[in-house]
């Protein structure tokens, strides 16, 4: 079953998300606890996780939702699709250990048993995350490119860039099912390209895979007046 603090950790990025908490809104462990109806651990733990995932800024003894442009994320999810396309690239290049290959089936395997009954639970969501985390960091690590790693550990740090923020809205879970499968689809596809050795397929698919992120960032911010990130409008100017 999914734990306390992942439960706080998915609520809180998605209040984020949608825009309940608001660019420069001041976070503090014991009411927001309060307001979750946990304790003060579970919600320390979250603040840690999104400060590290670049929604929150340390603020004194508490945190600040932090204001970030779209600009900003959109190029942060285009350089992960880049970085991540490139290390595919290389694994079928430099050359794939079996077991690579193995560990990618077995993450399949277990995202085809998630989808099987149509809807998913806050368990098989948190199940997709480690399953999700396995599968980029097992291709991450083919490549045998330190600086790809180095480069994606300093560009999670931009909200939505990580494959570990992971958003659900638990209030539309037939249109969160269908996003996570699709998704889900898009490893199949992945995994057939490397196993076949199409390098220049799977870098492409890898650059689709992460950009498909952005279509869940426009929504967020076309479906709620008081969205976290700043628009700018046409002058130049910014603007709520």
């Amino acid at each position: 079953m999914a734990t306390t603090g992942q439960q706080v950790l998915v609520t809180l990025r998605k209040q984020i998300a949608d825009g309940q908490l608001t660019a420069g809104q001041r976070l503090a462990e014991i009411p927001t606890a309060e307001a979750l109806g946990v304790s003060r651990m579970p919600v320390r733990m979250a603040f840690r996780a999104l400060e590290q995932e670049g929604f929150l800024i340390k603020s004194g003894r508490g945190y600040t939702v932090r204001e970030t442009s779209s600009e900003e994320i959109t190029g942060a999810i285009e350089v992960r699709g880049v970085l991540e396309g490139l290390a595919a690239r290389q694994a079928v290049e430099r050359g794939l250990d079996p077991g690579v290959i193995d560990t990618l089936r077995r993450c399949l395997q277990e995202g085809d048993q998630l989808f099987l009954h149509g809807l998913l639970s806050d368990n098989d969501f948190d199940r997709y995350h480690d399953m999700n985390c396995l599968f980029h960091d097992t291709i991450i690590k083919a490549s045998h490119n330190p600086a790809v790693a180095a480069a994606l550990a300093r560009n999670d740090h931009m909200p939505f860039a990580s494959v570990k923020a992971l958003a659900v809205d638990a209030s539309q879970p037939e249109r969160e099912f269908k996003r996570f499968y699709y998704a889900h689809l898009q490893h199949h596809a992945i995994v057939d390209a490397l196993s076949q050795g199409q390098s220049a397929r799977v870098e492409g698919l890898m650059r689709e895979h992460a950009n498909a992120t952005l279509n869940y960032v426009d929504d967020q911010q076309q479906n709620n007046a008081n969205v976290w990130v700043r628009r700018k409008s046409p002058s130049g100017t910014t603007r709520s």
